[in-house]
């Protein structure tokens, strides 16, 4: 019969006749103890179900298992497929993923990193807010830990940078959709929180300028990540108004995408080609339900599985050589067009 269950490495000592070091040496590496010493240890932890606390393992190391991997707001689509691809990719490499969100807080960014100095992990992944970010704090930090950001460069911080080149991905939709139709307007929010919003416009108005049209701008006014609500009830208002330009409308995100295709629904407005269609409609980023909106969503596919494989594997290279680049190199993946019925 199993007996009471023992929670910590002192007590597991104690009943199972193991000295606490060797416990210790086991629980960092199993290979280090003879096979002899490992079976028995393995038979208590069985008998007396032991589970080590893997955080206070690690504190005890000079050089922890744990990656911090803060991200700006979790909830969002772009940042939940990043930060669960990363939190995967980091348990195959024998580490502890550490998710943290800021949710959109300057503040929160700086506390999350912070509290992550606290348990001395081997390295962080960050995703920075961006504009608002405390460049200053955040430098701070990864002098002191390794840092490798991903979406968003903060300048010169960090080891390594991976992200979208925006104006790449951005001038292939607006290059699409003005060979196929109408020029696009933007529609945007006009203090967007996102990190990128800011590019994605530069680099729309480059395109349209190339492409020989004048930008036209949707700026509209809305606070926090409510990305789908403000869209919803802004275009309403626009359609309403019949202040829409152009019968296409490039969204500068996916959430703003399928807040818009609600209010052209709900505007008696048929989004989609051919006889019957008033407006065309795109995104970007290929949000996870970009595929089921109705129709479903024209869009830009942002590398998920790029910009984090990458991030972590110039990490993991960081923390097996205990040196970090002479030079902060920042790359850019590009885009790929997801043709859908939306346009």
């Amino acid at each position: 019969m199993r007996q009471e269950k023992v929670r910590t490495m002192e007590e597991l000592a104690a009943v199972s006749g193991i000295s606490r070091p060797t416990l210790s040496k086991f629980f960092n590496d199993p290979q280090s103890v003879r096979k002899t010493t490992r079976a028995r240890i393995e038979q208590a932890l069985e008998r007396f179900d032991y589970t080590p606390n893997v955080y206070a393992i690690n504190q005890n190391r000079q050089l922890t298992r744990n990656i911090g991997i803060v991200v700006p707001f979790l909830a969002d689509p772009f940042f939940a497929e990043v930060g669960r691809n990363l939190e995967l990719l980091c348990g195959s490499a024998g580490f502890n993923p550490i998710v943290l969100s800021s949710h959109g807080d300057p503040k929160r960014e700086i506390e999350n990193l912070e509290s992550l100095r606290g348990i001395r992990p081997a390295g962080v992944l960050l995703a920075a807010l961006g504009r608002r970010s405390d460049r200053d704090a955040i430098a701070e930090f990864a002098e002191d830990v390794a840092t490798v950001l991903f979406d968003y460069d903060v300048e010169d911080v960090g080891c390594a940078m991976f992200g979208t080149d925006h104006a790449q991905s951005t001038g292939l939709m607006v290059e699409y959709l003005c060979r196929s139709g109408e020029p696009p307007a933007l529609f945007e929010m006009a203090h967007a929180p996102n990190p990128n919003a800011n590019k994605r416009r530069a680099a729309y108005e480059a395109a349209m300028n190339m492409a020989g049209y004048e930008p036209m701008i949707l700026a509209v006014e809305g606070k926090g990540w409510a990305f789908e609500e403000i869209a919803h009830r802004e275009a309403l208002r626009l359609i309403a108004e019949r202040r829409l330009p152009t019968n296409t409308v490039f969204c500068s995100n996916d959430r703003l995408a399928i807040g818009f295709l609600a209010a052209a629904y709900e505007s008696g407005l048929r989004v989609g080609v051919g006889e019957g269609s008033a407006l065309r409609v795109a995104g970007h980023d290929d949000h996870p339900f970009s595929r089921f909106t109705c129709p479903s969503l024209t869009t830009v596919s942002q590398s998920y599985d790029q910009i984090a494989g990458s991030s972590l594997d110039q990490l993991l290279t960081i923390i097996a050589s205990g040196e970090r680049p002479p030079v902060k190199r920042s790359t850019l993946f590009n885009g790929s067009l997801v043709m859908r019925k939306s346009a």
